[in-house]
């Protein structure tokens, strides 16, 4: 007799759930609708940041502005430059604001392949995605952005600065947005930890090999050589992959090895 016994209790029921059988093309159909709804609510949420545009780069250039002299502006060098300047800043806090339907999607996409227990944790994964990757945009705005502004300037002070918006704004862009990604460090390492791909004794066997990747990562969202400025970005991520670590020792699953 097959399906779920209704006596057994959860931790048994998961192993014998049977899980919605999809083919490549079922797959496929459900990524084109997520993508779908994903691309129609980073445009909508586009619309409206349109309109505060001029304000929000206004607030994004003070980490700049506070170092240059009084009377010195960010430049631009074609007719175009701020139209320009304003769509992408519309379309980077489209994807912030809209992050929260956006990593909704992304959950949908996945629930297919999980059992019954774990899509019990959709609000609690929706609601703490949202929360890391808005944390990595503000500590890239608030602590690691100012750093290599002040690094940058400092090299150059012997010079005359005339920074553009296009320059500006696409480092800012890419630290934000980065950092906004790596702070989903400890998310992920949940998520595979629920589904049994790691645990925590192999996260922490492998912590060495974990440290020299986030430098590398490091190196590669850091704009400068500096080892101060790539530690500044590198230490967070420690962190965030000591607390998965944590977070999968909690929330793994359990295999019948560890028993």
């Amino acid at each position: 007799m097959t399906g779920v016994n209704p006596e057994l209790p959860d931790e048994l029921e998961e192993g014998t759930e049977d899980l919605p059988r999809m083919t490549l093309l079922d797959h496929l159909d459900e990524l084109r609708k997520r993508l779908f709804a994903s691309v129609v609510a980073v445009f909508i949420a586009f619309m409206a940041c349109w309109y505060f545009s001029p304000a929000i780069f206004h607030w994004l250039q003070l980490p700049i502005l506070e170092v240059l002299p009084p009377d010195d502006k960010l430049a631009f060098t074609d007719l175009a430059g701020p139209f320009m300047l304003y769509i992408k800043v519309a379309l980077l806090s489209a994807i912030f604001v809209a992050s929260p339907f956006l990593l909704l999607q992304l959950w949908l996409f996945l629930k297919p392949g999980l059992y019954k227990r774990e899509r019990r944790l959709a609000v609690p994964f929706i609601v703490f995605t949202t929360l890391f990757f808005v944390a990595g945009g503000l500590f890239g705005y608030y602590v690691a952005f100012p750093m290599v502004v002040d690094f940058l300037l400092g090299i150059g002070k012997d010079f005359k600065q005339v920074v553009t918006i296009q320059a500006y704004f696409g480092m800012m862009s890419k630290i934000l947005l980065g950092l906004g990604l790596v702070f989903e460090m400890p998310m992920l390492m949940f998520f595979l930890a629920r589904i049994g791909v790691v645990n925590a004794r192999q996260l922490i066997k492998g912590f060495r090999w974990a440290v020299l990747g986030i430098f590398v990562t490091a190196a590669v969202i850091t704009p400068t050589p500096d080892i101060a400025t790539q530690t500044v970005f590198a230490v967070p991520m420690i962190l965030l992959y000591l607390l998965g670590v944590v977070v999968a020792a909690i929330f793994g699953k359990r295999r019948a090895t560890d028993d």
